[in-house]
C-alpha cells in the first residue's frame, strides 16, 4: 500500500488555512459593512448606512464559521496525528468541505434564498461527516 500520510497532512493543513483564510476575509467584510455605522466612514448623507441590509448576513455567516466546521477542524487534527491519514480520501473531502463553505457563504450574504442556502449547508455537513466516517473506519476496522 503506498503511503500518503505526509502528503495528506499538508494537503489538510492547507485546506485547514484555506478556511481560516476565508474566515479572516468574513471578519474584514464585517468590519467594511459595519465602518458607517461604527465610525461614520462611507455613510450616506443621511448618516445612514448603506451596507444595513447585508451586515447581519455577513455577521450571521461569520457565526457560523465556528459552529460546523470546528467538527472538520477536529476531524483533521486527529487525523493528521494518527495513521489514518494515509487516505487521500480525507483530502478531497476537505476541499469539497472548503468549496461548500466559501458557496454557503455566497449564498447566505447575496440572496435570501433559504432553500439553495440549505441545499449549499448539506455540501458542508455531508463532507465533514465523510471524513468523521472514514476516520471511524479507518480506526475501528
Amino acid at each position: 500500500m503506498v503511503q500518503y500520510g505526509h502528503v495528506v497532512n499538508n494537503a489538510l493543513l492547507m485546506v485547514m488555512l484555506g478556511h481560516v483564510f476565508w474566515t479572516a476575509l468574513l471578519y474584514l467584510a464585517l468590519t467594511i459593512v459595519r465602518a458607517p455605522k461604527v465610525w461614520g466612514l462611507g455613510a450616506q448623507a443621511d448618516g445612514s448606512n448603506p451596507w444595513a441590509e447585508i451586515e447581519p448576513r455577513v455577521s450571521a455567516n461569520l457565526s457560523n464559521q465556528f459552529e460546523w466546521p470546528l467538527f472538520f477542524h477536529i476531524a483533521c487534527v486527529i487525523i493528521m496525528s494518527g495513521s489514518a491519514s494515509d487516505s487521500p480520501v480525507y483530502v478531497w473531502l476537505g476541499c469539497v468541505f472548503l468549496t461548500g463553505r466559501i458557496a454557503h457563504s455566497a449564498v447566505q450574504i447575496l440572496t435570501s434564498n433559504i432553500r439553495l442556502r440549505g441545499l449549499v449547508f448539506t455540501i458542508n455537513f455531508v463532507s465533514v461527516l465523510g471524513m468523521w466516517c472514514a476516520l471511524g473506519y479507518s480506526v475501528f476496522l
